[in-house]
C-alpha cells in the first residue's frame, strides 16, 4: 500500500470518530441545559411554596362541630376527666387551629347537652332494632350523699348473636336516669311505667336480689304488666357465699388476721405481699381474692424451723392465726372457684344449653348437699326455663347487670364531678352509653341553654350546698339543704307528675 493511501484511510478514521464524539457532546449540552432549566424552575416554585407558608401566621381553623367531636371522644372513648380533655386540647390547639382551648366546664356543658340528647333519641334508638327485642338491666348505685340513682339500660336480647363477648358502654343505650333519697317497690314500678309507656315494654329485666326490685315487677303484675325478671348472676354467687360462710366460725377470724396482716405487710420490706383490699360494702362480691390471696401467701411458707432474721421469719411473723384458717381457706376456694367459672362462662357466652352444660360439669366439684351447689343448679334450671321461653337458649341470653355497675365506675374513675354526687353523676350516663357518632355532636350544637337549663338548673348540688353553708356559721337548715330537686332523665316530655295508668304501651 502506497504512503497516500495509508494517509487517506487514517484521515477517514479521525473524520469518524469526530462525527460520533460531537453526536455525543451535543446530546449532553442539551440534556445539561434542560436539567438547568426544570432545576431553576423548581427552586422558583419552591420559592413560591416558602412565600406562601411563610404568609400564613395561623393554621386554618376546625369547626365547632369537630371540635365537640373531638372533644366528646376524647372523653367518651380515652375515658379522661373534664380537665385532662381541656389540657389535651390547648396542647393540640396549634395544630387543630384552636385559638383558645375550651374549659372544662364548657367540656362539662357539651356532655350534658350529649346526655340530653341521647335521651331525646332513645325511643328512635331502640325503635332501630326490633328484631329481637331488647332486655332491660336495672340497678341503683351510691354515690357521695344520701341520694341513689337508678339507671335503666337496654341490652339486645340477642346480643351474643351479633357480638363477642359480654356487653360493653357501646353496645347498651340508656333509657332512664332518676335520682332519689329512697328507691321503694312501688316508686320504682312507677319509674318503669313511665320508660315503658315511652320506649316499650321490655322482654325482660335483668336485676339484682333486692326486695324493691323484685316488688316492683310484683306491683306491675297487679296492674297488667306482666314481665319477666332475671336474677344477675353475680349477686346470686356472692349470695350463696355469704349465706354458706357469713356464719362459718373460722370466717370472723380469718378477716381480723388480714387486717392484721395488711398493717404488718404495708410498712415493711413485703410490701409486696399485703392482701389486696376488699370493700366492707357487698363483701362477698369480691372477697375470693382475699382467700386467694392467703392462700397463695400460706404456699410460701415451707413445713419446718426458719432462720432467725430471715425472710420467711419475718413473713410469718405477719401470719398471726391464718395457718389455723386453712381449713376453710381450702373449703371456700373449693365453692368459689367452681362458681367464678361458671359466672365466666355465662358473662362470655349467655345463659344457653351448651353453657348449662358445661356449669353443670363445675359444679360437680363441689359435694353434693352443699346449700352452694343445690343453689347454682337452681338459678341454672330456672332461667334455663326463661331463655327456653324467650327464644334465646340456643344463640344465649344475657344474665348479668354488670354492665350498670361498670357504667358507674367508669364515671366515678373520671373525677365526672368535682363533688361526686348523685346528680351530677346520673346526668352523665347516657353519656357513655351507646356508639358515638358525628352526628352526636351535631345534635349537642341544637341544645340551647335555656333548654339545657330545664333539665339541671334547678338540681340540688353537693357543691351549691357547701359554698352555701361553710363560709355563713349558722345557715345548717332543711330548707337549704333542701333546696333543688333530684335527677330525672327519660324518654319523652318530662311532666313531673307519677301516673298509674299508661296509654298505648307497645309489646316491644
Amino acid at each position: 500500500m502506497s504512503a497516500m493511501s495509508r494517509y487517506k484511510k487514517s484521515r477517514d478514521q479521525w473524520k469518524v470518530k469526530a462525527v460520533s464524539r460531537a453526536d455525543i457532546s451535543r446530546y449532553l449540552k442539551k440534556e445539561l441545559a434542560r436539567v438547568k432549566k426544570q432545576r431553576d424552575k423548581l427552586k422558583q416554585e419552591n420559592r413560591q411554596l416558602q412565600a406562601q407558608l411563610d404568609s400564613v401566621n395561623e393554621p386554618v381553623m376546625i369547626s365547632k362541630c369537630d371540635l365537640v367531636w373531638i372533644a366528646l371522644q376524647l372523653f367518651c372513648l380515652a375515658r379522661i376527666g373534664f380537665r385532662a380533655v381541656s389540657r389535651v386540647l390547648a396542647v393540640l390547639a396549634g395544630q387543630l387551629g384552636i385559638a383558645k382551648a375550651p374549659c372544662p366546664q364548657t367540656i362539662i356543658n357539651w356532655v350534658t347537652r350529649l346526655s340530653i340528647t341521647r335521651i331525646q333519641q332513645a325511643a328512635n334508638a331502640l325503635d332501630a332494632v326490633r328484631a329481637g327485642g331488647w332486655l332491660w338491666v336495672i340497678d341503683a348505685s351510691i354515690a357521695m350523699g344520701a341520694s341513689k340513682i337508678m339507671t335503666l339500660l337496654a341490652i339486645r336480647a340477642d346480643h351474643y348473636q351479633h357480638y363477642g363477648g359480654g356487653p360493653t358502654l357501646q353496645t347498651v343505650h340508656c333509657i332512664g336516669v332518676s335520682v332519689a333519697l329512697s328507691w321503694t317497690g312501688q316508686s320504682v314500678a312507677e319509674l318503669l311505667q313511665k320508660a315503658i309507656a315511652a320506649v316499650g315494654r321490655p322482654l325482660a329485666i335483668i336485676k339484682d336480689g333486692g326486695t324493691d326490685l323484685a316488688k316492683a315487677l310484683r306491683v306491675l303484675a297487679d296492674i297488667g304488666i306482666d314481665i319477666i325478671g332475671i336474677d344477675d348472676l353475680s349477686h346470686v354467687v356472692a349470695n350463696l357465699l355469704k349465706h354458706r360462710y357469713q356464719n362459718h366460725h373460722m370466717f370472723k377470724t380469718f378477716m381480723s388476721t388480714c387486717g392484721k396482716a395488711s398493717k404488718y405487710f404495708k410498712q415493711s420490706i413485703l410490701a409486696c405481699l399485703a392482701p389486696p383490699k376488699v370493700s366492707t360494702k357487698a363483701r362477698f362480691m369480691n372477697l375470693h381474692r382475699l382467700v386467694t390471696w392467703a392462700d397463695r401467701i400460706l404456699r410460701h411458707s415451707p413445713t419446718g424451723r426458719a432462720a432467725n432474721g430471715s425472710l420467711v421469719a419475718r413473713l410469718r411473723e405477719g401470719f398471726d392465726q391464718l395457718p389455723q384458717c386453712k381449713a376453710f381457706i381450702a373449703q371456700f376456694l373449693r365453692d368459689a372457684s367452681a362458681l367464678l367459672q361458671c359466672q365466666s362462662i355465662i358473662k362470655a357466652n349467655g345463659l344457653s344449653v351448651d353453657t348449662v352444660e358445661q356449669c353443670q360439669a363445675e359444679i360437680q366439684k363441689i359435694p353434693q348437699g352443699s346449700p352452694v351447689r343445690n343453689g347454682i343448679s337452681q338459678w341454672l334450671e330456672k332461667h334455663l326455663q326463661i331463655a327456653r321461653q324467650l327464644g334465646l337458649a340456643t344463640i344465649g341470653m344475657p344474665a348479668s347487670s354488670d354492665i350498670v355497675e361498670a357504667t358507674f365506675a367508669t364515671l366515678k374513675s373520671l373525677g365526672a364531678a368535682p363533688c361526686k354526687d348523685a346528680n351530677r353523676l346520673g346526668m352523665h350516663v347516657p353519656a357513655i352509653c351507646g356508639v358515638l357518632d358525628k352526628q352526636d355532636a351535631q345534635r349537642v350544637l341544637t341544645v340551647t341553654v335555656a333548654q339545657q337549663n330545664q333539665v339541671v338548673g334547678n338540681l340540688n348540688s353537693l357543691t351549691r350546698q357547701r359554698r352555701q353553708i361553710l363560709p355563713n356559721p349558722g345557715n345548717l337548715t332543711d330548707s337549704v339543704l333542701a333546696a333543688g330537686e333530684n335527677l330525672t332523665l327519660l324518654p319523652g316530655p318530662k311532666t313531673g307528675q307519677k301516673s298509674h295508668e299508661i296509654d298505648n304501651i307497645s309489646d316491644g
